[in-house]
């Protein structure tokens, strides 16, 4: 596959030191323009601050790259036709010489590809709701099963079916850890009511469950670090819960299904909470990048 890893990522991975991958469909698809290029540049920043390598993950020009420059970095945000690239799309693009940003699946396979072992991200794909009508299942979930990587999120998307995504991941194989609390995160909200099997309290204890799992070898699968958005920060649940329930019926009378559900349902709690969701899902983000750099340094090594 053809792989650019950028020249700062390349050496902070030989010298041992921490590095997180970032994914770039929030630059390119989750914000408005300009401010996509301003929580791009915000996020590789709280890495640095963190004494971390950020590696914004993306394909321009049919070369993927794990580590963007300011002028890539620039490209992502501002090109309209950037395309957006899960996993499946990868071998496509690269062939037909497009440029896309990297969804969480796409992100992880190719960030564990280049020995990345942190991944920092929003929310992960899930089991849709009505799956056992529709048979919608993200592909970050199959995904999550063959890589290696530690993802740091704030759970599933609200929006899903939250707890037949948990028994999926169980049936995958696929760690959950809850990051001080003892319920998965609920996206936008610090809980969704589900419980978690095991709760960890430091970036150090993730490193050492990191470690544990090396050691032991055996099949290989993601460890998810489900990290809860701040109380103070949370979408009012109230709120959350009257405003997926109007657009859950908005997208059932306007016939939309499959794919086009997800967008509308992110783009209806964006217009109907007056951007509340929007900002509960960026504090989200930044809490997940700051942990996702503090277990990369508490690792101890990159690889």
């Amino acid at each position: 596959m053809s792989t650019h890893v950028s020249e700062e990522v390349r050496e902070a991975l030989h010298e041992g030191r921490p590095v997180v991958a970032l994914e770039s469909t929030i630059i390119a698809h989750g914000l408005p323009r300009p401010r996509n290029l301003a929580v791009a540049r915000e996020l590789e920043a709280l890495v640095r601050d963190e004494g971390a390598v950020p590696a914004t993950v993306a394909v321009i020009d049919g070369t993927a790259h794990v580590g963007l420059d300011p002028a890539r970095l620039d490209r992502i945000a501002e090109d309209p036709d950037v395309r957006k690239l899960g996993h499946r799309d990868l071998a496509p693009a690269l062939a037909a010489g497009a440029t896309g940003a990297t969804t969480v699946s796409a992100t992880a396979w190719l960030a564990d590809s280049a020995g990345l072992r942190v991944f920092a991200t929003g929310g992960l794909g899930g089991v849709h709701r009505e799956w056992t009508r529709t048979q919608d299942e993200s592909a970050d979930l199959r995904l999550l099963s063959r890589v290696g990587i530690t993802v740091v999120c704030a759970g599933v998307k609200s929006i899903l079916d939250v707890p037949a995504t948990l028994q999926r991941l169980e049936t995958l194989g696929v760690t959950v850890l809850g990051y001080g609390t003892d319920m998965f995160p609920g996206f936008y909200l610090a809980s969704s009511g589900e419980p978690v099997d095991w709760t960890v309290r430091t970036p150090e204890e993730v490193a050492g469950v990191m470690r544990a799992r090396d050691a032991l070898g055996g099949p290989t699968a993601a460890l998810i670090v489900a990290n809860p958005v701040a109380a103070t920060d949370q979408l009012d649940p109230a709120l959350h819960d009257r405003v997926l329930a109007q657009g859950l019926a908005a997208a059932e009378e306007k016939g939309i299904t499959g794919q086009a559900v997800t967008p509308f349902l992110l783009e209806y709690l964006t217009v109907h909470t007056d951007g509340a969701s929007l900002e509960a899902n960026l504090a989200a983000v930044r809490g997940n990048v700051r942990l996702a750099a503090r277990i990369a340094t508490a690792r101890g090594d990159a690889g």
